[in-house]
């Protein structure tokens, strides 16, 4: 899916989505402009719940894009919610999100995370030994924080190194491979204010081959297996985590939620038949892959500057500061013309979109296919609705995009456009 479920191709031969015309829309709220589509949203939702059924819970990963009313919709379709801060778990809980369907995850905690992870009545994922002594300063004597251990598998995903985390070589998890997996469940075992309901993993990001999850669930059967044995520890939760990726161009083919889940659910089954366990609860956190498809960016295009048999660049009035995934990962995107979505090869010629940031690296798209592109263009990257906002800066001193949200016809700001005001808030003049 690289377009939301909504997408067609209106009257007017311009982009819709949600039943709104991306023209109007744009000229409405401005530009740059981020818009989800709360269809795609709910069907994808539904569609890990319906594949996961009555065997565990799904997560959304706040990490990939968080504001209230998209939170709200989320909890709506009975999801829960993974935060790796303070602040996330206070968004989370200012938007409804129900304590006990939040997950505390992160590799470096501080005393002040911890303390809102019990005074919400979350679930904790202990990343790190020292958890273990600072745990003790903030939970009350007599009293438990429910708590699942991060393992690290020794798996690593084919996908960028910068997200692969479940090799041995990560900042993340305990590893299974040098024994730090099993004395972290058992220092959690034996932790007076923990009551440990759980084991968690996740090997990494946007991938497509879902062999290394399976191979990553056989790792943590044979620890759980040990762990019964000589223990008498049995998980009632395993995380397997997300990482499913996404389309972002036109030649991605990846596995649909439905695949990710059933991927996961025959390997906890089968691998628990085969070591004689009790089935856990398979808990899986999507993130990308849920808001990532119904995401989409919308830029003006500005100057145009033609190089004589080398490029020609068009620059639109976002860029890295909106969303730095390009530079960061390598990370490639189609762009579309808003009014002319679906045209002939013919019509076609080679641009580069480039953003307006101060850098020879802002470069969104490179050497993309469109129609002739001029000054007042609009031009739109779809799947943009993970990862972008999120990483979201005020370099150069730009103020951040306004975000909508459509549905039936209309669109509703969700967030609004930072003004020059907002960013000297923080400043002491």
């Amino acid at each position: 899916m690289l377009l939301p479920v909504t997408y067609r191709v209106g009257a007017g031969g311009r982009m819709e989505v949600g039943g709104c015309d991306l023209a109007a829309v744009a000229r409405e709220f401005g530009t740059p402009l981020y818009v989800y589509d709360e269809e795609t949203v709910r069907t994808l939702a539904r569609e890990f719940r319906a594949a996961m059924g009555e065997a565990g819970h799904v997560l959304y990963s706040a990490k990939a894009f968080a504001s209230p009313q998209f939170l709200r919709v989320v909890a709506e379709e009975g999801l829960g919610l993974d935060v790796v801060s303070a602040g996330e778990l206070e968004l989370a809980l200012r938007s409804g999100l129900p304590a006990e369907r939040v997950y505390f995850l992160g590799n470096n905690k501080s005393r002040e995370d911890l303390a809102a992870a019990w005074a919400a009545g979350v679930t904790l994922v202990v990343d790190g030994f020292q958890e273990f002594e600072m745990l003790r300063e903030v939970v009350p004597a007599g009293r438990r924080l429910r708590a699942e251990v991060r393992l690290s598998p020794g798996v690593r995903p084919d996908t960028h190194e910068y997200i692969a985390t479940g090799q041995l070589d990560s900042k993340f998890g305990f590893s299974i491979e040098s024994g730090a997996a099993r004395q972290a469940v058992e220092q959690a075992l034996a932790h007076d204010r923990l009551e440990l309901v759980g084991l968690h993993s996740h090997i990494g990001s946007q991938i497509f081959d879902l062999r290394a999850h399976a191979a990553a669930m056989a790792i943590m059967l044979d620890l759980v297996a040990e762990l019964r044995r000589d223990l008498g520890f049995s998980p009632g939760r395993l995380g397997a985590g997300g990482g499913l990726g996404i389309a972002y161009t036109q030649d991605d083919d990846p596995p649909t939620p439905r695949e990710f889940v059933t991927t996961l659910r025959a390997a906890l089954y089968g691998g628990c038949a085969e070591r004689g366990l009790p089935v856990p609860e398979l808990v899986v956190e999507p993130g990308r892959s849920l808001a990532g498809p119904a995401g989409m960016a919308l830029y003006t295009v500005g100057a145009i500057k033609e190089i004589p048999g080398v490029r020609t660049y068009a620059a639109v009035d976002g860029g890295m500061g909106d969303n730095i995934r390009p530079k960061l990962y390598g990370a490639r995107y189609e762009a579309i013309k808003v009014d002319d979505p679906e045209p002939a090869e013919r019509d076609l010629h080679t641009v580069t979109i480039a953003g307006k940031y101060c850098e020879s690296a802002d470069i969104l798209v490179s050497d993309a296919r469109l129609p002739e592109l001029k000054t007042g263009d609009l031009v739109a990257l779809p799947a943009a609705g993970a990862y972008c906002l999120a990483m979201a800066s005020n370099y150069n001193g730009m103020p951040r995009p306004a975000v909508v949200m459509v549905r039936d016809g209309r669109a509703r700001l969700i967030r609004r456009r930072e003004t020059l005001e907002d960013l000297f808030q923080s400043e002491v003049f």
